[in-house]
């Protein structure tokens, strides 16, 4: 089992993780375009992501984790999502979900993390899998699509219902999993989310855990001291994900400032770099990522204070979903503005800012930030009403 890193008088463990996947970016960027082609993670990044000992930031020192902060995840994210989002996002899931994969019982909690300190575990909440009890288990089937990680999985945790509709999420080993490739999308292709299919598995009882066990972290919470290994699921979720729109503002920010800097157009013959419009284009551009870093540094200020005082009630959690559809909203209005400033030879290939706008785009329809859900839901709850979309 790996140790723990060692850090040295002058940094702390937060600099050390961060420091390295700060070192690891620009390898990550030279090769973003090719890990949209190959609609995958590239292996040697992952593997570079492992020796860089990235995987295992909130697993307990018990199984030989970091136990780190939920900054220095946040930290680590942005950095990795500001060269390519798809890998950020495939890094922020890798990463939190082996603090999720301790809300199973102890036994499978063992199977997990028996060989390395931390798990490749995709984990989907939507259930869609039906589920049968059977002696000493269960016989589950189905398919469960968004499966991102899934291509590099060793543990794939999926939820489905029974036959009186109560939700488990049970955990397979990648062995009893197919993979549908349908990844075929102009955004955040590189992270090869396909679907997850399973035919009759057999999952032994000790790695099912129900729904509500699983929204709690009551398990994790009666294992372990540390409030952050049981936090409630959805804050926890959001805080996993939000640094990949931060960070993927800010690396088009920083192309943005590359084209400024080296462009000359086409009919002005004049230097984009002496042009005071797009002084104005470009000041605008990296304020629109620094207030997206800021809201995202206050988000998890807020998560961890609340997961401090165990105390994140549904009208926190409406709040804290409806902040985190504002941070992808701003990060989709601000990289379009770019994407249009920056001229039509930056929709090549070639250029990363087409990337982030379509990566950007992308994510901001994604079901846990989408705007309007969000902005509903937290007009309901300030007048008092029942919320009425299942993620919070």
């Amino acid at each position: 089992m790996a140790v723990a890193v060692t850090t040295t008088k002058c940094l702390t463990l937060h600099d050390e993780l961060v420091g390295r996947a700060r070192e690891l970016a620009p390898k990550i960027a030279r090769k973003a375009r090719a890990i949209e082609e190959r609609r995958t993670p590239d292996p040697e990044i992952l593997q570079d992501l492992i020796d860089a000992e990235l995987m295992q930031l909130f697993v307990p020192r018990r199984w030989g984790g970091h136990e780190a902060s939920l900054h220095t995840h946040r930290e680590v994210v942005e950095a990795i999502s500001a060269a390519c989002m798809s890998t950020g996002w495939i890094a922020a899931f890798y990463i939190g979900h082996n603090c999720l994969a301790l809300r199973f019982p102890e036994a499978a909690q063992e199977e997990f993390f028996c060989d390395r300190p931390f798990g490749l575990i995709p984990i989907t909440n939507a259930p869609t899998l039906s589920a049968t009890r059977v002696d000493g288990g269960w016989i589950v089937s189905g398919k469960s699509a968004w499966s991102s990680g899934i291509m590099d999985a060793d543990w794939v945790c999926l939820a489905g219902k029974d036959d009186t509709s109560a939700v488990y999420t049970f955990a397979f080993p990648i062995d009893d999993v197919e993979i549908d490739d349908v990844w075929h999308y102009a955004g955040m292709s590189g992270t090869g989310s396909n679907t997850a299919v399973v035919s009759d598995a057999f999952v032994p009882e000790h790695r099912a855990v129900s729904a509500l066990d699983f929204a709690t972290g009551r398990l994790a919470a009666e294992l372990y001291d540390n409030p952050l290994l049981s936090a409630p699921l959805m804050s926890f979720i959001l805080c996993e994900v939000m640094p990949v729109y931060s960070g993927g503002l800010r690396g088009a920010a920083d192309a943005f400032e590359t084209i400024v800097r080296n462009r000359t157009a086409a009919y002005a013959k004049s230097p984009m770099s002496e042009n005071p419009r797009s002084h104005i284009q470009l000041g605008e551009a990296l304020v629109n990522a620094s207030m997206a870093e800021r809201l995202v540094r206050d988000l998890y200020a807020q998560v961890e204070q609340g997961i401090e005082q165990r105390s994140i009630g549904i009208s926190e959690r409406v709040a804290l979903k409806a902040q985190s559809a504002f941070i992808a909203e701003h990060c989709r209005l601000a990289v379009n503005e770019m994407a249009h400033c920056a001229g039509s030879s930056n929709f090549h290939l070639d250029s990363p800012i087409q990337r982030y706008f379509r990566d950007i785009n992308t994510l901001a329809t994604h079901v846990f930030c989408e705007w309007d859900s969000s902005r509903e839901l937290l007009g309901r709850d300030r007048l008092g009403l029942e919320p009425n979309h299942p993620i919070v």
